[in-house]
């Protein structure tokens, strides 16, 4: 496992006139964020943590004493150590685990590497740019991908453009 930083949120902007920060969310929501107090090597710990209603978040940090310093957040990435996420359970992964993988097909050719992970609603898609800058995506799916580990996804031959 590499342990560089995941993002798990970006501040989008000030949120009223006490220091709040607006949040858009990357993971599995408010409740999967609140298991961290601190982001960016804990340049940023968090006094308060909400649900926007709207499938954002407003937060709170001890750093940051008014809208002015909220401001100058704008656009900044919250991250934690990989190594700090929640042990996953055989057949999950995380987006940042895949990324940068080499893929090699079932038949041992070497295909690419992994630069995306993207769900548009029928589950996640890995984009895999080959040596020759092409790029093309494969479901996430048993099928298509038998295998991955912390150094290789293997994908179905049939699946390699």
């Amino acid at each position: 496992m590499r342990d560089q930083p995941v993002t798990l949120a970006t501040i989008t902007g000030a949120h009223g006139v006490a220091g709040e920060v607006r949040l858009k969310l990357f993971g599995e929501g408010v409740v999967a964020l609140k298991r961290y107090r601190a982001f960016n090597d804990s340049a940023l710990t968090v006094v308060k943590l909400k649900d926007d209603g709207k499938g954002g978040a407003i937060a709170r940090f001890a750093e940051v004493p008014d809208r002015t310093a909220a401001e100058k957040l704008r656009g900044t990435a919250l991250t934690v150590r990989r190594s700090e996420m929640p042990p996953l359970h055989e057949g999950e992964y995380y987006h940042a685990d895949l990324i940068g993988l080499p893929a090699v097909s079932t038949e041992g050719e070497a295909l690419g590497e992994c630069i995306a992970v993207e769900n548009f609603g029928a589950g996640d898609v890995i984009e895999i740019r080959k040596a020759d800058g092409k790029k093309f995506m494969v479901p996430m799916k048993p099928q298509a991908v038998p295998e991955w580990t912390d150094e290789r996804i293997v994908i179905e031959a049939g699946w390699a453009e």
